[in-house]
């Protein structure tokens, strides 16, 4: 089996980094649903430690986005720049290595609301 070019790994990290993304913002969403859960029903004895401790997730959750939107802008340039450099090169990469490569671009340029 050959070894992974540099454009498959970076196109394979841009991916992984795209669906962190998401997954984090789904939890943001899971996390204050819950919060208003919480919110609206009081009643339970430990409502207030419950309340405090979904807070706290949420604001980690709220933390943790931006670093890994500056990691998906970096491995995006990254991706890009392999791109160059293969068409720089005469296209030595693979033809599906490519177009995963521009796949992921456009994903990642969608993730962080850029035109594609």
């Amino acid at each position: 089996m050959a070894p992974s070019s540099k454009l498959r790994v970076q196109t394979s990290a841009l991916q992984r980094l795209i669906k962190e993304e998401a997954s984090y913002h789904k939890e943001l969403e899971q996390q204050e649903g819950r919060i208003s859960k919480l919110e609206a029903n009081p009643s339970e004895d430990n409502a207030e430690y419950l309340l405090k401790q979904e807070r706290q997730a949420l604001e980690e959750t709220k933390k943790v986005i931006p670093t890994v939107r500056e990691k998906i802008v970096q491995t995006l340039q990254q991706v890009e720049e392999e791109l160059e450099n293969n068409k720089a090169e005469g296209g030595v990469a693979s033809t599906e290595d490519v177009t995963k490569a521009k796949e992921a671009v456009a994903a990642g340029k969608k993730a962080l609301g850029q035109s594609a």
